[in-house]
């Protein structure tokens, strides 16, 4: 049953792909979904492969505090771990987890980055960022995980790891033509559906019971039905919190934020949802869905162009969240999940000290290496980004020959063309 369970999980997180497609051709321009729906599944075509023949082997391999060095090329259908989880359901589980972070970091692409630029990057992340991480905090071996880290199913390791990513993307890509005005003002570009976008969060957040109730590994004590239910909380005060702030600021019910609000919360709870009382959990998400409001104006004064708002949502947010847990990790449920309590319940700082010291040297990394390795692409294709004339065109067009919507998108060109 624990097999079947993990299973089941990895199916839940990998049909999580599918929400992605949807929030982020939703949120953004109706030229460029067909190229957003075809890269995201291109893409994970690739992370699969590469997490086989050297991913999984760099995070769980033998090795030393920095990076495991064996199970390449994963092929183990014999072994079985103390719950009685074969080495493929593991593997399995483990890789839909490395394609999210994935995924998430092409979000600081959006709407401007060439197809070969991924193919490239996701090659590279898949190999060594993502996987150098998650040793780091989920291996035995891991120099964060001998410290103590506490990320039950990563805040860190998947959304910091993917968000600063996307951060190093979107310095080197620069924000999309029209986004910002010579004074520094920021121009809206709206998002082409927000049905999609809504229904695109809604498979994100079942996709997390996956995520962060399939983390519990196991069926035998029921525990994942605590960790969804500490899930399912968070999410939803993210969702209230950030329609609260947004109407208080603005004046208006703003639909994209009080669903980046709920996928802050669901962010936030995912290091903690295995340590904390569901009243922390309910706190968690609140301030998760308030602080992706205010982050998200930050971005924007500060010219950073993040189209689905994955810096907010998966980096602040996954920062908010990692630190969280040394807030209010109870001591009961830290000690049956091999932790420390946190400052809340007597912990003092010694726990909430290892959470800020993880989020400081996992983001450093992530936003260096992911730099240094798009500059090199960068070098090899000559740019990152396509021409000018291919963006205002679409990447549906352009890179693809071909349109997501084509009916709509041939009708707007005869207009264009009869000068209607």
């Amino acid at each position: 049953m624990n097999n079947v369970w993990l299973t089941v999980a990895a199916i839940l997180v990998l049909f999580m792909q599918g929400g992605f497609i949807l929030l982020e051709a939703g949120s953004t321009r109706m030229k460029n979904a067909g190229h957003i729906a075809g890269k995201t599944i291109f893409t994970v075509g690739i992370a699969s492969l590469v997490f086989w023949a050297v991913g999984y082997g760099f995070i769980y391999g033998d090795g030393n505090a920095i990076i495991g060095l064996s199970n390449f090329f994963f092929g183990d259908f014999t072994s079985f771990d103390a719950e009685g989880t074969t080495g493929a359901v593991d593997f399995f589980f483990q890789l839909t987890f490395a394609a999210i972070a994935l995924t998430i970091a092409f979000g600081g692409f959006a709407e401007r980055g060439k197809l070969a630029a991924y193919v490239l990057f996701a090659v590279l992340f898949s190999a060594l960022v993502y996987p150098i991480v998650a040793h780091w905090i989920w291996s035995d071996q891991g120099w964060l995980s001998e410290l103590g880290k506490q990320d039950f199913a990563g805040s860190t390791v998947v959304h910091l790891t993917g968000a600063m990513a996307a951060l190093a993307a979107t310095i080197l890509l620069k924000p999309r033509l029209g986004r910002f005005n010579k004074d520094g003002s920021a121009n809206e570009i709206y998002g082409h559906n927000q049905v999609f976008t809504a229904l695109g969060v809604l498979i994100l957040w079942v996709g997390w019971f996956g995520f962060n109730a399939g983390s519990t590994g196991g069926v035998a004590d029921g525990f994942f039905g605590y960790v969804a239910l500490n899930t399912q909380l968070a999410a939803g005060a993210g969702a209230i919190a950030a329609l609260f702030i947004v109407y208080a600021v603005t004046g208006k019910s703003d639909v994209p934020t009080m669903l980046n609000g709920a996928l802050a919360g669901l962010v936030a709870i995912t290091a903690s949802c295995a340590f904390v009382a569901p009243w922390a959990a309910v706190i968690i998400g609140i301030i998760g869905g308030l602080i992706v409001f205010f982050s998200m104006k930050m971005f924007d004064k500060a010219r950073i162009d993040d189209p689905i708002f994955a810096l907010s949502v998966h980096g602040v947010a996954g920062v908010w969240g990692t630190i969280s847990t040394g807030f209010f990790a109870t001591p009961e449920l830290a000690d049956m999940n091999g932790g420390s309590a946190g400052l809340f319940y007597g912990g003092g700082f010694s726990q909430l000290g290892v959470q800020v010291i993880s989020v400081a040297a996992c983001g450093a990394f992530a936003f260096i290496a992911s730099y240094v390795i798009l500059l090199g692409i960068k070098a090899v294709l000559g740019g990152l980004r396509v021409t000018e004339e291919e963006e205002i065109m679409g990447l549906d067009i352009s890179e693809h020959g071909s349109y997501g919507y084509p009916e709509s998108m041939q009708e707007q060109l005869d207009k264009k063309k009869t000068g209607a």
